[in-house]
């Protein structure tokens, strides 16, 4: 199994770490144990994690600011992500911010909060799927104002229909599609289908099922799942990964995690190498639809 894949033109680690667990209850407000945020940051980066998806609305500003403060000075090859279109009010409401005035905003707010000049690439978050506006000419254009003012390297889009993505790939030079996909959420699988075609990286959100339903839990209660597991000596979580991992070369993976131990087992899911009976069995595993929470 390859350990690396291509985001844009750029040869990155197939395991990186998505930073939206890291804020409060709903991703809103400070983490309980701020410090222990930061360590699970730093050891990340000592396991050999190469990216980290992050967004300004996480807290918001508070995911940004642990990362800055855990990191900064950043490696240089630490690839740091972020994604716009949202925004939260004061009860922690997530609210659309698809403006051409608020991506800008959204774009500099998180080169200011992670101190960096230039984001390696930042995900057009989508609030409706299906772009039931049009707005998505207008959305991609304002990006690649700000790639062409040097503040941003590659454009990817998020929570996007596959006709969405058909439209994005006219528009844009794109690089990654991030949307809702497991082994136990397939519903995305005509979009990767369509990003291997195009040679787009493909980026999980809810790599275990979503994190508001439950998702680890729902993995465990699978018996081909967990059967599997038992036969690798890993954990349901690892085994779920390791499919994503060898299903498509083009998947990215962006698990998250407040638990360094919970951080290190995500990361070794690379070394499990699942033979073809054992895809064959986790390709019929349950099939849970897609869960009813935010897209992250």
């Amino acid at each position: 199994m390859r350990t690396t894949s291509l985001l844009g033109d750029k040869v990155i680690g197939r395991i990186g770490f998505g930073a939206m667990q890291l804020a409060g209850p709903g991703v809103f407000g400070p983490p309980p144990d701020p410090d222990a945020a930061r360590a699970v940051l730093r050891r990340a980066v000592e396991l050999g994690v190469d990216h980290i998806d992050t967004s300004q609305y996480y807290g918001p500003e508070i995911v940004n600011e642990l990362i800055r403060d855990a990191l900064h000075p950043y490696q240089e090859t630490l690839k740091l992500v972020t994604k716009v279109g949202a925004r939260r009010d004061d009860s922690g409401a997530w609210l659309e911010a698809l403006s051409p005035a608020e991506l800008r905003s959204g774009v500099e707010d998180n080169l200011r909060t992670l101190q960096v000049e230039r984001m390696d690439l930042v995900n057009l978050r989508l609030e409706d799927a299906h772009d039931a506006e049009g707005r998505l000419a207008e959305q991609l254009g304002t990006l690649e104002d700000l790639r062409q003012e040097g503040k941003l390297d590659l454009i990817g889009i998020s929570n996007a229909a596959t006709e969405t993505v058909r439209r994005a790939l006219d528009l844009a030079d794109i690089a990654s599609v991030q949307n809702a996909y497991s082994i136990v959420n397939r519903a995305g699988e005509d979009t990767l289908a369509l990003c291997e075609e195009h040679g787009l990286a493909f980026v999980p959100f809810f790599p275990l099922g979503s994190a508001f339903t439950g998702g680890p839990k729902q993995l465990a209660a699978d018996p081909v799942i967990a059967e599997v597991a038992s036969k690798h000596r890993a954990r349901p979580t690892q085994v779920a990964l390791a499919w994503l991992l060898q299903h498509s070369e083009r998947i990215l993976l962006i698990p998250g995690t407040r638990s360094v131990k919970h951080l290190e087992e995500n990361v070794a899911a690379s070394d499990i190498e699942l033979d073809e009976q054992d895809m064959r069995r986790l390709d019929g595993a349950t099939q849970l639809g897609n869960p009813a929470a935010p897209a992250e």
